[in-house]
């Protein structure tokens, strides 16, 4: 059961995908989409410049 390829397959070409037709509605969703990503990534910065939520970090014992 020995093969005379050696090494990995490569594997198969995926077929090309044609363009979609977008109509109005279609425009309009992915534009919204866009959006509320755009808004959270800004909102994800944001945060992390501020810091920590609430500012609940290590709690410490009252053991010393």
């Amino acid at each position: 059961m020995s093969s005379k390829q050696g090494g990995k397959a490569k594997p198969l070409k995926q077929p090309k995908v044609d363009k979609k037709e977008y109509d109005e509605t279609d425009m309009a969703n992915l534009q919204k989409k866009k959006d509320e990503e755009k808004a959270l990534k800004e909102l994800r910065a944001k945060a992390q410049q501020k810091g920590a939520f609430g500012g609940t970090g290590l709690k410490k014992s009252g053991k010393k």
